[in-house]
């Protein structure tokens, strides 16, 4: 190379890519939009991601060497994500129907060795897209006016009150009818719960599954049991969201809350790791990766542009 080129091609610095580590330039360090003095590719970056996305950072850590040879240390890959911006999810298709349920992820407390159990809220859009969000309500109220909903939604929860305090404010404003439907497989499972007569229990199960609320509640009448006056109460209280599960399954309708059950378990595979604590400001982040891996997110795909 003649003295000319070397001054043309300027300083040079090893960066860690999806082809293993190579030399680049100052100027195609730029064309590549490796940002300050990253020592990994736009590429590698997506992939450590996706690690992070599925498993502890120790694991990543050594997935990575194993499927692609290259090593990114876990304390590296901790920092790419304390410092990634995600976007929350946005859907592309309108949604008919939408769950919400809780989720509960360990904080880092002031002894190393404990911890405090918090909840997040994780709302998925029926066929579509979900996000989570921990303590921050406003955002999930912003976000669920940003998303193309139908004027008709179908909102499903099981029987906590928080579950339906979200579904309360989601898509305020910009939904006219909106059918908060309890689910059904929740409200089979409390009702076996309650004992006793097993005709009684199949004779209520009939009634709900109609939706004559009216009766079902009536057949606990004169009982002293407290599960059975419970359950009474329980039904009372949800009657307006009891309707014929039966007519409502011949017209496609969802009744079942399993959508976001499925979601909430395959984000408790990765925060719910045995001995994990996080700290409180990671929270959002670890949960937003996480959402944007079951929604197939661009950003963390090599093959799409960002």
């Amino acid at each position: 190379m003649s003295e000319g080129a070397e001054k043309q091609s300027g300083k040079t610095r090893k960066v860690k890519s999806i082809l293993g580590e190579v030399e680049v330039s100052q100027k195609q360090a730029r064309k590549l939009g490796l940002e300050g003095k990253t020592p990994i590719s736009p590429s590698l970056r997506k992939c450590c991601l996706r690690a992070c996305a599925k498993t502890s950072y120790q694991q990543a850590e050594e997935d990575l060497v194993e499927f692609m040879g290259i090593h990114v240390g876990h304390s590296t890959l901790h920092r790419l994500v304390e410092r990634i911006e995600l976007p929350l999810a946005q859907a592309q298709v309108t949604s008919e129907g939408v769950s919400v349920d809780g989720g509960k992820i360990c904080l880092r407390g002031e002894n190393k060795e404990g911890g405090q159990w918090r909840d997040y809220k994780l709302v998925s859009l029926h066929g579509n897209i979900c996000e989570a969000f921990f303590q921050d309500p406003v955002a999930l109220i912003d976000w669920s006016a940003a998303q193309p909903l139908s004027p008709i939604l179908t909102c499903l929860g099981d029987g906590h009150d928080g579950i339906w305090k979200v579904i309360e404010t989601f898509g305020k404003n910009q939904v006219p009818i909106k059918r908060e439907v309890l689910d059904w497989y929740h409200l089979k499972e409390n009702l076996y719960k309650v004992g006793g007569s097993l005709k009684r229990l199949a004779s209520v199960e009939n009634l709900l599954w109609h939706g004559w609320v009216d009766a079902a509640i009536a057949e606990f009448d004169g009982l002293k049991n407290k599960l059975a006056v419970n359950f009474q109460t329980y039904l009372k209280k949800h009657r307006q969201r009891i309707p014929s599960y039966e007519q409502y399954q011949q017209l496609d309708i969802p009744i079942g809350s399993g959508d976001v059950e499925s979601k909430i378990k395959q984000v408790a595979a990765r925060v719910k790791l045995s001995g994990a604590r996080w700290k409180r400001d990671n929270v959002p982040l670890i949960l937003r990766l996480r959402c944007a891996y079951l929604n197939h997110s661009s950003l963390l795909s090599i093959y799409a542009h960002s």
